[in-house]
């Protein structure tokens, strides 16, 4: 496919011999210098489809970055995924002339400052600690010829279109930008028209869609009592890994605590958390030492962490892609997995959202269903797969170490 043989490997090496549907179409679109929209579901492999091929390229350069100037800038719009693709990126090109270096706030500027003096081929950031630098003339990006937005819908919203935009104007015009998501809605789609120029298009899957071997359910329950069915649903599941997301960062901070003192090994990241802490959370969650996980949003998007068997919407999202988003953290590299949405009555309004989001609807496996909610046991409309009702039917009685006293509200 063009990819340079020493790239080749290290992903050989890593077990990957066999490209993905979104690699195999991605790949030599890249390696040719064409822009690139990638749409593909979660777990799918696009940070190698976008990173091999443009390691590739940056490695004919044949000589060492400008002082302060980067080849490449890849953007992620949180910290946790721009540490992942700078840990993909050292991983394939291990051995081979390029150097890659992320900046993200919560890190020492200082530290950030000193290393981009000497310049680096690959920048993996996140907006707001890339503007920082840029505000201190630590970075110059005259010399990038190469944008890649990660999460490019996230990328083009509202809370980072500006700062993408003051960013774009420092680029040079003559560039290859690669814009890879798993959602794209059609505002979206329009916006990412100004930043690409004649770009290939590969959409592997139908934008929305989740992967198929999630099996999905939704268990009605109001808000007081989700606590209690969250703490049945993690002691039928000893030593799996589970990711529970919550609205607000004090829900979830509320939340871990409790399922803390009810004898879970949990850990929980959040906005109001440091990098270093956010860093150890995942770190244990990735080893297996804690085994669930309780975040908001800032940990929807890109994290690999196969382990992962179980989702737990304990809160759902306001957004409905970012339904597809917190799913597709199960289910990956061709394993199987398992999601539930905790829906209180008043989150119909969301729960309808996401299905006409997803163009299919979500099994009812348990609770007492609201008027208007869909039926019990619908099958989905030809997408994704119900989750199986009987292995998670709720038990009778709350358990009896977790006092209805203490249950935490979202």
């Amino acid at each position: 496919m063009g990819i340079d043989h020493r790239i080749n490997a290290n992903i050989a090496a890593m077990g990957l011999t066999h490209p993905t549907p979104i690699q195999a179409q991605g790949i030599p679109a890249v390696v040719e210098g064409r822009d690139v929209l990638g749409l593909a579901q979660t777990g799918t492999g696009k940070t190698a489809a976008f990173g091999l091929p443009m390691l590739t390229r940056l490695i004919k350069f044949g000589k060492k970055p400008d002082p302060k100037t980067c080849r490449a800038l890849i953007l992620a719009p949180t910290r946790e995924l721009a540490t992942q693709i700078a840990a993909h990126v050292d991983a394939y090109a291990e051995g081979t002339p390029i150097r890659a270096f992320r900046v993200v706030g919560g890190a020492s500027i200082n530290v950030q400052i000193e290393r981009m003096s000497r310049g680096v081929d690959v920048l993996i950031a996140t907006p707001g600690r890339l503007m920082d630098l840029i505000e201190r003339r630590a970075i110059d990006l005259s010399a990038t010829t190469y944008l890649v937005l990660d999460e490019g819908d996230q990328m083009l919203d509202i809370g980072f279109i500006h700062t993408l935009r003051r960013i774009a104007k420092m680029l040079p015009r003559e560039r290859q930008t690669l814009l890879f998501s798993a959602t794209m809605p059609k505002l979206m789609s329009e916006l990412a028209d100004t930043y690409l120029t004649d770009p290939v298009k590969v959409a592997v899957n139908p934008p929305g869609k989740a992967a198929d071997k999630i099996d999905q359910g939704v268990h009605f329950v109001p808000q007081g009592d989700k606590a209690t069915l969250l703490a049945e649903y993690l002691a039928k599941h000893p030593g799996e890994l589970s990711m529970v997301f919550g609205r607000t960062k004090h829900g979830c901070e509320k939340l871990s605590k409790l399922l803390e003192k009810w004898g879970f090994s949990v850990a929980a990241i959040h906005g109001n958390k440091s990098q270093g802490q956010r860093e150890r959370a995942l770190a244990a969650f990735r080893k297996g030492d804690t085994q669930v996980l309780v975040a908001t949003d800032v940990a929807a998007r890109g994290l690999d962490i196969p382990e992962v068997a179980h989702v737990y919407n304990y809160d759902l999202p306001n957004v409905p892609e970012n339904y597809v988003h917190r799913i597709g953290r199960t289910a990956r590299a061709g394993r199987d997995g398992r999601a539930v949405a905790f829906c209180a009555p008043a989150e119909i309004g969301e729960l309808r959202a996401i299905e006409r989001a997803m163009k299919s609807s979500i099994a009812v496996i348990g609770g007492e269903v609201p008027v208007g909610a869909p039926l019990a046991g619908r099958a989905p409309r030809g997408r994704g797969k119900p989750v199986d009702a009987a292995a998670h039917k709720r038990p009778s009685r709350r358990p009896s170490r977790r006092p209805r006293s203490q249950q935490a509200h979202g």
